[in-house]
């Protein structure tokens, strides 16, 4: 055991520290203190934190008098109309007994249906799309004597009233062509007249902010309509269908006179053809004469006798007897008997005897008179004169030249030629000397010219 002496030289004990002890002690209260903050801030956070978005703006209407933290200037109480004063995008703080009204000032569109009278007593229903957009420095003197619904209260009574008002100075039937200038007869009056009318809603001595008369004209252009659209025109069906026959009767009349328009332009080119046909026939017919026209037929029948194949020619009775009908002939062809005169004797066939000056080309059968007996009738060659036994000219019995393939073979049959009658013989003579008279030779292809 220590004695008194010791206990004296020895140092003094140190004091234990009390700090944690006092956060011991008062813990309790401060947990409570940070539930209560943190539950005051879950709480009031979308009070106190507004977030403006983008394209927005932001009203602040205040309970109390006060100093503002946004422009750091003292401002009265109620709604903020100063534009400096509207709260822009991003993230802004205010007391929680004051609020913030957010306006979209973005291109917005609304779609109303009205019913309206036209000009002549038919109820025509409307579709309208109405886009219109806010102003931004007028938004806060908006919100104090219309409020956020302004589309209700003053946008689409105005376009409804514009509308019917418009829709009356037309017919049910002008209604449809007139789409465009109805579009923009109701967008200049809905503008014009929610421009005198919303300015009669400003009421300065209801203003608590300074220089209240500042803002009178500030509801003038505070909302913009910019296109009020037809979206669709609604008639009764019995006047639709009236209009669609009108339209039907109207689209015949102007088919009828395209037709007539037509017709007409129809008959001026057939006239011109004709006007140029008949000049082509008068240019063509004072280079062309009957003796050129013999000369072409006589070569053309020159070209036909010199032709490989077997053909039958019929040579007419005029003058120029030139041939009239061709066909091809496969099997060989029979000579065929002239008819009986009207005289008591039977007219041989003159094509039938043999041309003097005319030869018979090889493998050919020269075809041979014959004659049906007629009483006793007796067969002998035509008289020179041209008449037969009885009496007829000789030219009445339309003489035929027939050519007999003879039995050969077929390669002289291919190549033989045809013989020549004796009257296209007669012709090209006869028009030989017409020619020399008339000064052009014969085959040198020049037409010889009419006398004037």
């Amino acid at each position: 055991m220590a004695r008194y002496d010791d206990l004296l030289d020895m140092p003094p004990p140190t004091p234990k520290r009390r700090g944690w002890r006092l956060i011991g002690r008062h813990l309790p209260g401060l947990a409570v203190t940070l539930m209560a903050a943190l539950l005051a801030t879950i709480v009031l956070w979308p009070y106190v934190v507004i977030t403006v978005a983008s394209g927005h703006v932001g009203v602040l209407w205040k309970r109390f008098n006060g100093f503002d933290l946004y422009c750091w200037c003292f401002v009265g109480r109620g709604t903020i109309l100063d534009p400096r004063e509207l709260r822009e995008e991003g993230l802004h703080i205010i007391w929680p007994w004051d609020r913030l009204f957010i306006y979209d000032l973005r291109l917005q569109s609304a779609t109303q249906t009205y019913n309206a009278i036209s000009k002549d007593g038919v109820s025509v229903t409307t579709q309208l799309s109405v886009r219109f957009q806010l102003l931004h420095n007028s938004v806060g003197v908006l919100h104090k004597f219309i409020g956020p619904g302004y589309l209700t209260s003053v946008v689409s009574p105005e376009i409804g009233s514009q509308t019917r008002q418009v829709i009356s100075l037309y017919t049910a039937g002008d209604v449809y062509t007139s789409r465009e200038s109805i579009q923009k007869q109701i967008r200049e009056n809905s503008q014009k007249s929610l421009g005198a009318n919303l300015n009669q809603l400003v009421q300065p001595e209801a203003m608590e902010q300074p220089d209240p008369k500042h803002y009178n004209d500030f509801l003038q252009d505070s909302i913009q309509i910019l296109d009020t659209l037809v979206l669709s025109i609604e008639l009764p069906p019995d006047i639709v269908a009236a209009i669609n026959r009108q339209t039907e009767e109207y689209y015949a009349i102007q088919e009828s006179k395209f037709r007539v328009q037509r017709e007409a332009e129809e008959s001026k080119r057939k006239q011109i053809e004709a006007d140029g046909i008949a000049a082509f026939q008068r240019t063509v017919s004072q280079g062309i004469s009957d003796s050129y026209l013999r000369w072409r037929g006589i070569e053309a029948t020159l070209e036909l006798a010199q032709s490989p194949n077997a053909k039958i020619v019929i040579v007419g009775s005029g003058k120029d007897g030139l041939p009239i009908i061709l066909g091809n002939v496969d099997t060989p062809v029979k000579p065929i008997a002239a008819p009986p005169s009207g005289g008591g004797g039977a007219t041989p066939n003159p094509e039938a005897a043999p041309t003097p000056g005319a030869t018979t080309p090889p493998g050919v059968a020269p075809s041979t008179p014959s004659a049906a007996p007629n009483g006793g009738g007796s067969t002998g060659a035509a008289p020179s004169n041209g008449t037969s036994n009885g009496g007829a000219p000789a030219s009445e019995n339309k003489p035929h030249a027939e050519l007999v393939p003879a039995p050969a073979s077929p390669e002289n049959q291919a190549r033989s030629p045809l013989t020549i009658p004796e009257n296209i013989q007669a012709a090209i003579s006869r028009l030989s000397e017409a020619l020399r008279s008339s000064g052009s030779a014969p085959g040198s292809g020049t037409p010889a010219q009419p006398k004037q």
